[in-house]
């Protein structure tokens, strides 16, 4: 059975070229749509088989011999790119640094960000997993001060014009749909950001965005996976920090737009799109000498005893 996305519907097309195939089994051990299988010394392909191809290219890049073709559901054999040498990958140290170097900025300075930066951004998040391929993800990009200050002032509008969602008396006709958690997150955030937004933008200042020069608003369509958008602009981040970016997610952003015919509209966001994050970045104003130690909430370690070498 074909698997749906917003972009795709039916199988990818699979061809094998068998006079170079060694049947080594590599692609169908990582088929996991199961049309690939061997019969009578072949690897053959039958789209009836579970999902059939989903289109997501591991057979095509996990075959020694480049035997394999996948055709559809945004996926060609153009798509396949040779890897950087293990040399020139990000080991775990590299990568731990610049994970400790990333603070959430918020003062950038005057420049903009150069065309190219914004493109390399956007080629590294292309790169994201998501649920299942093609990517649902979109994205707005708003490149430069005036357009991100335009967002700005446009979700300010929004917010004074719904200005009776942010009453008390609303508040307490939603907490049975809420629950108490979300009711109180609404109470105690939501509600006086709302007032600081408005507040700090009639007096000049943008707590939204923060003057930044660049932000990225991620969102999919209903049929993706929730946690596709932000794994996308988690991608952006990190690239954007590689770069020499400052970077900050604002995750205000989505909860003002999912109630706003107006900012879909005016910014191309499909009505039924799920809303995910807004990403901000620009070259910092400050330069951070220290890291943090940060901890998780709980970390909840179940080992096999055999990893432990017997001991318990």
């Amino acid at each position: 059975m074909a698997l749906k996305t917003g972009r795709a519907y039916g199988n990818a097309d699979v061809t094998i070229e068998h006079s170079r195939c060694v049947l080594c089994g590599r692609c169908i051990a990582v088929c996991k749509g199961n049309p690939l299988y061997v019969d009578q010394g072949r690897v053959r392909v039958d789209q009836s088989r579970m999902f059939g191809c989903v289109a997501c290219g591991h057979c095509m890049a996990v075959c020694p011999n480049g035997c394999i073709s996948v055709n559809g559901r945004d996926l060609s054999p153009d798509d396949v790119l040779d890897l950087p040498p293990h040399e020139e990958r990000a080991g775990y140290d590299a990568l731990r640094g610049l994970m400790l170097a990333r603070r959430s900025l918020r003062e950038f300075a005057d420049a903009e960000v150069e065309r190219p930066l914004v493109d390399k951004i956007l080629e590294a998040l292309s790169t994201a997993p998501m649920g299942l391929p093609p990517s649902d993800v979109e994205v707005l990009v708003l490149h430069g001060r005036q357009r991100v200050r335009e967002f700005v002032a446009d979700t300010i509008s929004e917010v004074r014009r719904q200005k009776w969602m942010f009453s008390k008396g609303m508040g307490i006709a939603m907490r049975p749909f809420m629950g108490r958690d979300g009711y109180e997150m609404w109470q105690t955030f939501v509600v006086p950001l709302a007032d600081l937004l408005v507040t700090e933008h009639e007096q000049g200042t943008d707590w939204l965005l923060y003057d930044a020069p660049l932000a990225l608003y991620f969102h999919v369509s209903p049929l993706a996976d929730p946690a596709d958008p932000l794994i996308s602009a988690t991608y952006a981040m990190l690239a954007a920090e590689s770069l020499g970016l400052g970077t900050c997610m604002i995750g205000s952003v989505p909860w003002f737009v999912k109630y706003s015919k107006t900012l879909k509209r005016k910014y191309g966001i499909p009505p039924r799109n799920r809303q995910g994050i807004m990403l901000i970045a620009g070259h910092p104003a400050v330069t951070y000498s220290r890291a943090l130690r940060r901890r998780l909430a709980k970390v909840d370690y179940r080992v096999t005893t055999s990893v432990l070498g017997g001991a318990e």
